[in-house]
């Protein structure tokens, strides 16, 4: 594994500078022109950016237009207007315009993935399949989530930093650092202390976007109502320690939206695609050679 994990760290490589809807959104386009497009939201609001779904979806370049970029409040990206999953979606379909997509392959991780599924159920004709890993179809993970972490013997968990950055209420970018440090602990399979210092120093910090989507958005988020009318073909990959969306959650999005499949990955906590590189993107590229025509 990478000594930085880029699952949690500031993009690196040069970005396009898009105004989509009131905003310039970080954006990077990978891969040959008149390739399918793929569109690949990061997780983390406020805390992640591009260079996750840039390394691991960055690897079917060679086969489809990948665009990766840092959602608005996130990264490079600014962060006018509101944080809500609505305008994350617009923003999504906006890009889609702005690379002249009819249709995409909708892909995401974590709380990319929460974004991936939103986009697939309110523009559906916009979406040919979609890639899903490590990610919830409500907010019940959250619950799971918070057991899971005062359950562990990896490291003591601080409850009140635990709390602060579940309720989204973290003051500024220094206690938004202070509460991550606290749980990156348990995203690995494998911990490694080092690794996770690392990955603190490497995070980009926009408290503002992390606050309304862990205090507004999660608290309303269910699609558990509208999943069974997603009609593009969908894979869901998860890891089988994944603490923050275990592996219960994915079962729950696979039993709802028709046809769909799901792999665990064994060996892998919340980043299959890191963890278990090679066989993560092995299972990702059959399966969108099997449905995109």
């Amino acid at each position: 594994m990478n000594d930085v994990s880029p699952e949690f760290a500031a993009a690196t490589t040069e970005a396009t500078m898009v105004q989509i809807n009131g905003n310039r959104l970080a954006v990077e386009v990978l891969g040959p022109e008149g390739a399918p497009v793929l569109i690949a939201h990061h997780g983390a609001p406020g805390l992640g950016s591009r260079a996750e779904p840039r390394a691991s979806f960055g690897r079917l370049a060679d086969t489809y237009r990948v665009v990766v970029f840092d959602a608005r409040g996130s990264g490079q990206s600014e962060g006018k207007g509101t944080f809500s999953h609505e305008q994350w979606a617009a923003d999504i379909d906006a890009l889609r315009e702005w690379i002249g997509a009819e249709q995409v392959i909708m892909a995401g991780g974590s709380y990319g993935g929460f974004m991936a599924m939103e986009y697939a159920t309110r523009y559906p004709d916009r979406v040919r399949a979609m890639v899903l890993r490590d990610t919830s179809p409500d907010n019940s993970h959250e619950e799971k989530a918070l057991a899971n972490a005062l359950a562990t013997t990896r490291v003591e968990i601080d409850r009140d930093k635990l709390d602060r950055i579940f309720a989204g209420t973290v003051r500024d970018n220094d206690d938004l650092r202070d509460c991550w440090r606290e749980i990156l602990p348990l995203y690995d399979y494998v911990y490694d202390p080092d690794a996770v210092e690392k990955k603190v120093a490497a995070t980009p910090y926009r408290y503002e976007a992390h606050n309304h989507a862990f205090q507004v958005n999660i608290p309303n988020y269910d699609l558990k109502p509208v999943l069974p009318q997603v009609t593009a073909p969908t894979l869901i990959t998860v890891g089988r320690t994944d603490w923050i969306t275990p592996v219960a959650c994915s079962e729950t999005i696979a039993s709802l939206i028709p046809g769909s499949r799901l792999v665990v990955f064994e060996k892998s906590g919340h980043s299959p695609q890191i963890e278990e590189a090679e066989a993560w993107t092995k299972v990702v590229r059959e399966f969108l050679a099997d449905v995109v025509t």
